[in-house]
């Protein structure tokens, strides 16, 4: 039977990420509330989890789910070198709706699917969603629904897609929308627009030289792939959720040329890399702190 908690009253919103955090240390799935969609989430670290989350939405290891973090120090462990045009727009961008694609820390202890060595990352700008990263460091997040239907942008729509699969509900009112979190590859040597969303390109443009392809557009994204990665990615992937976007970011997974894959962010250096070995425990204690 799942458990729904309304973040409005502080007692449960304080009852609620308890439970939450309990329920995903012991391998279970939570919906949460984004800066963009509701998301499905599970213990990063956890593969039986991240299996159950694929499965509750009825979709393969070939769409692997993003990642959202509550801090930029527990990003920064989990992929490798970050560029100063990656560090430009964190400091720009996060926390918000800006999922970043980099390749992973080699020393990840993890199974998010076929990530091709990517990851997608995001640290999305909702106090309850911060709250609860902060406590479990990071998390696989996708949309909170079912793969081919709408992402859910109220609790009551991720139930009625959900239902039991989830145990702990975060009832934080209704999203601000439907439109997921924007996209940006750093694999290459030029930042690359993989899917548009809620930060306008031009935006972007200002903070660092981005290559925009004309179809990257979030209206190419099934509307199922909350902040992940494309295929498209060289050797890698990543992504966000819709929710994700990101629930994420709360959006869709999948990018404007291809599906997404996951929701990361950008890079560490080998040494804060090797933090997140032994199953990402150094992970999460960064993330908690």
């Amino acid at each position: 039977m799942s458990a729904r908690f309304d973040c409005a009253d502080p007692a449960q919103l304080i009852h609620g990420i308890t439970q939450a955090e309990l329920a995903l240390r012991r391998g279970e799935l939570v919906v949460l509330p984004t800066d963009t969609v509701y998301g499905i989430a599970a213990e990063a670290f956890d593969p039986v989890a991240v299996d159950g989350l694929l499965k509750a939405k009825g979709r393969g290891r070939d769409m692997p789910p993003p990642v959202l973090v509550g801090t930029v120090r527990a990003a920064m462990a989990l992929v490798m070198d970050l560029a100063d045009t990656g560090k430009d727009l964190i400091d720009e961008f996060w926390p918000g709706g800006l999922t970043l694609v980099c390749r992973a820390s080699p020393t990840l202890v993890w199974d998010l699917g076929e990530t091709k060595g990517t990851v997608a990352v995001r640290m999305p700008l909702h106090s309850v969603a911060l709250d609860l990263l902060k406590k479990t460091g990071p998390l696989a997040v996708s949309s909170a629904n079912v793969s081919g239907q709408p992402p859910a942008t109220t609790v009551d729509e991720a139930m009625a897609q959900l239902g039991d699969s989830v145990s702990v509900y975060l009832d934080a009112g209704p999203g601000p929308g439907d439109v997921p979190s924007t996209i940006v590859d750093l694999t290459g040597s030029v930042p690359r627009l993989l899917r548009r969303g809620v930060i306008p390109v031009e935006r972007l443009q200002e903070v660092v030289p981005l290559a925009v392809v004309d179809d990257a557009d979030a209206d190419d994204v099934p509307e199922d792939v909350p902040d992940v990665a494309p295929e498209g990615v060289p050797e890698d992937f990543a992504g966000d959720a819709g929710a994700p976007d990101e629930a994420g970011g709360g959006a869709p997974d999948g990018a404007g040329e291809a599906p997404v894959a996951g929701e990361m962010t950008p890079g560490a250096s080998a040494g804060t890399a090797e933090d997140v070995a032994d199953q990402g425990k150094s992970v999460r204690r960064d993330a908690a702190e």
